[in-house]
């Protein structure tokens, strides 16, 4: 059989030619991983593409995360592309190292590293679309992934079939098979003897979207077999209704008739997403909270640009100030993105990481470990306050500040010197030369962790 007659061949020839507009000899560049979803995918524009003179240029990203068995993978790429004929490129980074300078996580440094990579493929070859092989059950396992982390629509509604780059706006993403179940891609494997590579590390109990493919989605299909059809059908509703309120939004925008302080709570936080989009910000929610709650106060984010919204929440990028010495009496800082700030003669750093199971952070001097999502998506840095209470990790209660600083023998004079950060909810988590408070310390169930390094001079 003709591989380029079978219905997934024909739904993806459909999709390709009515959806994408794909034309005749255009270049298409092909994201190949090597397994099961991206080697279906080039069998099938392999058996597509003489019909229609496409010329397919074959990507593979090595993130060296994997040891050997990545550099496996991606020689295992190359002459499967070149037996086909197809060109190649092939690219490798250390994304650990990357995710470790950038303070983010290793799966977002892999994210922006990869389609940095393959936009590069598309410029170079004259082509503006990028064939990925995303299937149904990632979409599944995405929906659960941003659930648990706390997405609202926009996060929830998951990949589109076609959506611009996230490197190059004026090259096109195409996800075909985002409406095929995994079970189909295998089929077809085995019909047609496509070869693939497992990764191993996809049985690893580690990564969040793991533990939801081998453990929540089994339980969950116990209570509701037909959860993949429930979950894409939500996720179809969902884009929907985003579509719909992104325009409303630009509607009310151009209507003009009331500031966005006065829009629907709703169209509030659209508004606000759209102007962190446009300054070139990552709209988390719990920045959008934040600025919509404290207008006029800055906030430090990404790459240490400060942004402020007015009272009407139109939002402005701020000068960054040459030290915290020449900031506010308040710094509201994004711990999202991590970074390095300096005030006087200390310098603060600090850092998002994931935790492995059963990893201990280990101990150095100058650093202290937080349970990250216990502090939030932001921080305040001030200097001690008349009032301000604090719960000393290993005591029994909160307590005033002062009070503790009366116990260590603080001198009135040096009180006001001392820093303090307080959560997103306002609670004090670290005070300058004294203990981390108990309610943010790491315990055996904290996930994601806020390593925070302070580098100052002798503290009395």
């Amino acid at each position: 059989m003709n591989p380029g007659s079978t219905h997934l061949a024909q739904q993806l020839e459909t999709f390709l030619l009515e959806e994408a507009h794909c034309h005749p000899r255009e270049p298409l560049v092909v994201a190949v991983s090597g397994g099961l979803d991206s080697m279906v995918l080039l069998h099938l524009l392999h058996g597509l593409a003489p019909r229609h003179q496409w010329r397919l240029i074959v990507a593979h990203f090595n993130h060296r995360l994997r040891g050997r068995a990545s550099g496996a993978d991606a020689l295992f790429v190359r002459r499967t592309a070149r037996r086909l004929g197809h060109e190649v490129r092939v690219e490798a980074e250390a994304v650990g190292a990357l995710a470790h300078r950038a303070g983010i996580s290793v799966e977002m440094a892999a994210r922006q590293a990869r389609h940095a990579f393959l936009a590069r493929v598309a410029r170079q070859a004259g082509a503006g679309k990028i064939v990925l092989g995303h299937h149904a059950q990632d979409q599944v396992e995405l929906f659960f992934v941003r659930l648990l982390q706390g997405a609202g629509p926009t996060g929830l509604k998951g990949m589109e079939k076609i959506a611009p780059s996230p490197a190059d706006a004026g090259v096109q993403l195409l996800r075909p098979l985002l409406e095929v179940p995994r079970a189909a891609l295998a089929d077809y494997a085995d019909q047609f003897r496509v070869r693939y590579r497992e990764d191993e590390s996809n049985a690893s109990p580690e990564p969040l979207r793991n533990r939801i493919r081998h453990q929540l989605l089994p339980l969950l299909s116990e209570w509701q077999p037909g959860l993949s059809a429930v979950i894409l059908r939500t996720m179809e509703l969902l884009r929907a209704e985003d579509a719909f309120m992104a325009a409303e939004t630009v509607a009310q925008a151009q209507r003009g008739d009331a500031p966005p302080a006065q829009w629907p709570l709703a169209l509030q936080r659209r508004h606000l997403a759209r102007e962190l989009i446009r300054l070139g910000v990552e709209p988390h929610f719990e920045l959008i909270e934040f600025l919509r709650r404290h207008p006029r106060e800055p906030i430090m984010v990404t790459g240490g640009r400060r942004v402020q919204a007015d009272a009407q929440l139109n939002l402005h990028r701020l000068a960054e100030p040459e030290s915290l010495a020449h900031a506010p009496e308040r710094l509201h800082l994004q711990l999202s993105a991590g970074g390095e700030i300096r005030w006087q003669n200390h310098t603060l750093r600090w850092e998002i990481r994931d935790r492995k199971a059963g990893e201990a952070p280990a101990f150095q001097r100058g650093v202290e470990w937080f349970d990250a999502e216990r502090i939030g998506g932001w921080i305040g840095l001030r200097y001690w306050q008349p009032g301000d209470r604090y719960w000393p990790i290993g005591a029994k209660a909160e307590m005033k500040l002062q009070d503790f600083f009366v116990n260590l023998k603080v001198p009135a004079a040096e009180r006001r010197r001392r820093l303090v950060a307080v959560a997103a909810d306002g609670r004090i988590f670290w005070v300058e030369g004294c203990r981390i408070a108990e309610p943010f310390k790491v315990q055996a169930q904290s996930r994601r962790l806020l390593r925070w390094q302070w580098e100052t001079g002798a503290v009395a």
